[in-house]
């Protein structure tokens, strides 16, 4: 009977040493892992020829994905718990400067190593324990998406109600018209065309979406300020808690909800991070792209609701049933599509590429 003998490793000097460019690392000919259960054409380092995102790709990313309606809502519930606009605001912004530090300890490993959350995970959980972790992350990112693809679905619903009376006024499924399923699968399909076609065009999507984005938003305020002769009496309400001892049990509750918005995306941000030109690019692209503009988004939704008020003498904190009581036909269509585009860039970023990545890794 014969022994089996282990082959004999080789000896160091005959493994190639990865290649270091900037600080950035690239896996050898000859380093790549051979056992396809753990390793496919998606989960691979990035080559560093292919790490070729800039600062601006990084804050258009975070610009795109901070203007939804979700975000849009963020300072209406803590006005509702008593806080006034300028507590709310406050609240929003530090909970966004406090989410950004492990965004950018997390997105450290994307442009030095090229790899996805998931294969950041084994480092911590090993080959197969990372798979738990991931699938909770894409189990989130799948509600979530089906979330946004409803909200963008009632975009589409509305806009053609608007259009074409009567689409409302039909046949229901499931105690919701017809149509509107119609229009939820269409935005659904919109969505999937999109992320199709990869990566960079996703890249490309989001380096438009968000200036058109930004200036559907300050069209909006404009619009409403200029119907209300001001920003209207939300500016002006009090808050119901001050600055004593009622103010600060709302207030710890209320900053962990903020952080919460977003530390989903602490996790798995290299997935983008990973083509970063980089850690330049993604550390000043998300420092400018994350907490700015969830601010300035928080701001615009407080003076445009205020307006709101004035004009309809209702706070009206949904932009969809805002733009919803116009009857110009431009004005509806741009507003409604600028909330499309806005679902759309958060969407797909926030909730798709994530469960790709983490699905992938469960079964190569």
């Amino acid at each position: 009977m014969t022994a089996t003998v282990p082959p004999t490793p080789p000896p160091p000097d005959a493994i190639p040493a990865p290649a270091t460019t900037s600080g950035r690392v690239e896996l050898a000919p000859g380093q790549l892992p051979d056992d396809p259960r753990f390793t496919n054409d998606d989960l691979l380092p990035v080559p560093v020829e292919r790490r070729t995102w800039t600062t601006y790709n990084f804050a258009a990313l975070w610009i795109g994905m901070a203007h939804n309606i979700p975000s849009w809502l963020l300072a209406s519930g803590l006005v509702a718990l008593g806080m006034d606009w300028k507590q709310a605001v406050f609240t929003i912004a530090l909970a966004n400067v406090i989410v950004l530090a492990p965004m950018l300890l997390t997105g450290h490993a994307g442009p030095k190593y090229g790899i996805p959350f998931p294969v950041l995970a084994r480092a911590s959980f090993g080959l197969r324990g990372a798979n738990l972790p991931a699938l909770i992350r894409a189990a989130v990112a799948c509600a979530w998406f089906g979330i946004q693809t409803w909200i963008g679905g009632v975009g589409i619903f509305t806009l053609l109600g608007k259009i074409f009376g009567g689409w409302a006024g039909v046949a229901e499924i499931g105690g919701q018209p017809w149509t509107l399923w119609l229009c939820f699968v269409l935005f659904w399909a919109l969505e999937l065309a999109i992320i199709y076609r990869g990566m960079d065009t996703l890249r490309r999507f989001e380096n438009w979406a968000a200036p058109f984005v930004l200036v559907g938003a300050v069209v909006l305020l404009i619009w409403v300020a200029a119907k209300a002769g001001g920003f209207g009496p939300l500016l002006d309400q009090p808050s119901a808690l001050g600055w004593g001892a009622d103010f600060w049990p709302v207030f710890f509750p209320s900053l962990m909800g903020m952080i919460a918005f977003w530390s989903t995306l602490s996790l798995n941000i290299p997935d983008f991070t990973r083509f970063g030109a980089g850690q330049r690019a993604q550390i000043w692209g998300q420092s400018l792209g994350l907490p700015t503009t969830m601010t300035f988004f928080a701001l615009l939704s407080v003076f445009v609701t205020s307006g709101s008020q004035a004009v309809y003498g209702v706070a009206l904190w949904d932009p969809v049933q805002l733009v919803a009581r116009t009857d110009n036909v431009f004005g509806l269509v741009f507003g409604l599509v600028t909330v499309l585009i806005a679902t759309v860039s958060v969407n797909i970023a926030a909730n798709v590429v994530s469960p790709a990545y983490d699905l992938a890794n469960l079964a190569p």
